[in-house]
């Protein structure tokens, strides 16, 4: 990953979180993937240097870190494997969600816990028929004097049934985003159950079910943020979910590019290396510019998202659009570079086109990107 423009501390968060990478995630990616293994212990291990609290306040548990600094640790973690990265990034949308959006009470309570990744969160705001219109979600929640009674099902929750902590959007109001309130709903709550784990195309170091909540009682205190909040606490935590999901392309895409450049520098046809060929050449330097590219605006969006540019969600939408359309290209150019070996699992370029694949769309299809960068520009002209 390029390094360019970067401070002394950034270099530092890229050069550990990539050892860790390397050492813990790259050796067992392969492994994982095969055996639909969830390595909640090396996530553990993680968190011991941050990587559980990367955006929470130092003063609950975690690293502090700016959405700059963050994106340059999803893509580094994404390096050694885009789906378990792809998991830190939602669980750190979590956590962050509760240091901006809850209390001091509620940040006291669950903040310790997400950072050192003994708890582990996820993120519940699609629902079987609320895809991409996340606004129409079914899922209610009944106030009774102190409490609340949530029922509806949450469909392609990440980590659902290993993890601890569920922020889950429901309706407390009328149609529309406004009747929309954020709750945070714990694993042992009386009513959560689970569907069975989806057999997915990538992705299969990190479970993947139906979150059913079938009349979940929970006190008040669990509501995040004031009646009605919900949806645009829910679009804010995806801004920045759609960066780190971004980033984990350009950490993928960067892996399977560096296996090509490897591949091509041992593999001899015609009597040279394959590496001497202009024509492949050519196709590496066409990927690492178009990753640059990528790169770039990714870190753009992140710059945007940390000085609270009223323009951020347009450049997160962008950066995110662009960036998981370009990694899964370049992942998959880099299989073609393979030939019959990229198709065979132990090269690990298949896994890495598998897994960047959802990354079009999972945090709001590429097609919802341009649908947010074009009601942008429109309103800008108006």
């Amino acid at each position: 990953m390029l390094t360019t423009s970067l401070t002394d501390d950034q270099l530092a968060i890229v050069e550990t979180t990539l050892d860790f990478a390397q050492e813990h995630l790259a050796p067992r990616a392969e492994a994982w993937d095969q055996q639909k293994h969830f390595p909640v212990d090396v996530l553990r291990k993680g968190a011991e240097l941050g990587l559980g609290g990367v955006y929470v306040q130092q003063d609950w548990g975690g690293a502090g870190l700016t959405r700059s600094d963050g994106v340059l640790v999803f893509e580094a973690l994404a390096v050694g494997c885009p789906a378990v990265a792809g998991y830190y990034s939602i669980h750190n949308m979590v956590a962050w969600m509760i240091d901006r959006f809850g209390d001091d009470t509620q940040r006291a309570r669950w903040l310790p816990g997400l950072c050192s990744m003994d708890t582990l969160g996820s993120y519940c705001l699609t629902e079987p028929g609320a895809g991409s219109d996340a606004a129409a979600l079914s899922t209610r929640a009944e106030r009774d004097v102190d409490h609340y009674v949530l029922t509806g099902v949450k469909q392609f929750i990440s980590g659902a049934g290993a993890s601890d902590l569920y922020i889950v959007m429901a309706r407390t109001g009328d149609d529309g985003p406004r009747g929309i309130t954020a709750f945070v709903v714990q694993s042992d709550d009386e009513g959560l159950s689970f569907g069975p784990n989806e057999k997915k195309m990538g992705w299969n170091a990190q479970p993947t079910r139906q979150v059913i909540l079938d009349g979940v009682r929970i006190p008040a205190d669990r509501r995040l943020g004031g009646e009605g909040d919900g949806f645009r606490i829910a679009m804010k935590g995806l801004n920045g979910g759609r960066l780190g999901i971004a980033a984990c392309s350009l950490g993928g895409a960067q892996s399977a590019l560096d296996r090509s450049r490897a591949y091509l520098a041992d593999r001899e046809a015609f009597g040279s290396p394959l590496i001497e060929s202009s024509a492949l050449q050519f196709r590496l330097a066409d990927m690492a510019t178009e990753l640059a590219a990528a790169r770039a605006l990714v870190r753009q969006a992140a710059a945007a998202l940390d000085r609270e540019d009223p323009q951020a969600p347009q450049l997160c939408a962008m950066a995110k659009r662009f960036a998981t359309d370009t990694g899964f290209a370049v992942a998959d150019r880099a299989l073609q570079l393979h030939g019959g070996y990229g198709y065979l699992s132990e090269y690990g370029v298949e896994k890495i086109v598998r897994d960047l694949r959802v990354h079009q769309i999972l945090e709001g299809s590429n097609e919802i990107m341009r649908l947010i960068v074009a009601r942008g520009l429109i309103g800008a002209d108006r």
